[in-house]
């Protein structure tokens, strides 16, 4: 085998152009989400195109016990896993605090927060075997400051931030790298989850400047990943030339 990655809510968004860029560079890519026949798409393209070894797991993050059914069960020669990405995610619904859904609440913390934690922790006993390995989190420059309406988005995104660094300090005994990374505003189907379908709305988003992509962030996890042994990017956070931060953005 290859060196192997893990890359969770690896259907669209930074997921899929995470493994398309892994792939591309010889890793053996383990992909997740909860869309199986997106999944098989994928992997079929992958392997036929890069001529790698993908594994597909079908799983929902926010299930506990799906999450460590799947991993925990895996064939024997994918579990020597090297980089794990913990991309799933999803930000439901821009309201003020007094005005916001309940269940958008706890989708978003079940996903985010508990989604990360579980695979986490499923893939972790395979990393401190081979002491050594990589953790890559996805969190958002909303995650360093909150902006209007973004309320417990912004906490869950928070909550990465300071999860990833326990994880550094506690997992540092392990040789086990730790890095969060933090894009700002990128065209791809974030708003319309966010928006709830609603395409018109979420195209308004990125009307008058030029987003961050997709690709644009998978290079950027890309080199993080490879960078020499002794070397770790704690912290990275990138937006496009037109974002200062979480609500400084520049149109026109």
């Amino acid at each position: 085998m290859n060196n192997i990655v893990l890359i969770t809510g690896a259907t669209s968004g930074f997921g899929k152009a995470s493994a398309e860029k892994f792939a591309a560079n010889g890793y053996d890519v383990i992909i997740t989400g909860r869309r199986k026949e997106r999944l098989d798409e994928i992997k079929n393209e992958l392997s036929s195109r890069y001529k790698t070894k993908i594994l597909a797991l079908e799983f929902d993050v926010q299930d506990k016990q799906a999450v460590f059914n799947a991993i925990e069960n895996i064939p024997e020669e994918w579990k020597k896993i090297d980089i794990l990405i913990n991309n799933a995610g999803l930000a439901l619904g821009r309201d003020r605090f007094d005005e916001a859904d309940l269940s958008d609440w706890e989708t978003m913390i079940n996903t985010n927060v508990h989604g990360l934690l579980y695979v986490s922790k499923a893939v972790l006993p395979y990393l401190i075997k081979q002491k050594k390995g990589h953790i890559i989190n996805l969190g958002s420059t909303a995650g360093k400051e909150v902006y209007e309406k973004g309320n417990v988005y912004c906490a869950s995104k928070f909550a990465v931030d300071a999860i990833s660094q326990a994880m550094r300090i506690d997992l540092l005994q392990h040789k086990i790298k730790v890095t969060s990374i933090n894009p700002g505003a990128a065209e791809t189907e974030f708003s319309k989850v966010r928006f709830k379908g609603n395409e018109q709305q979420a195209a308004k988003i990125y009307e008058g400047y030029k987003p961050l992509i997709a690709k644009d962030v998978a290079d950027v996890i890309y080199y993080c990943a490879t960078l020499p042994p002794h070397v770790c990017i704690n912290d990275l956070t990138l937006t496009s030339l037109s974002q200062a931060n979480s609500f400084y953005l520049y149109k026109g």
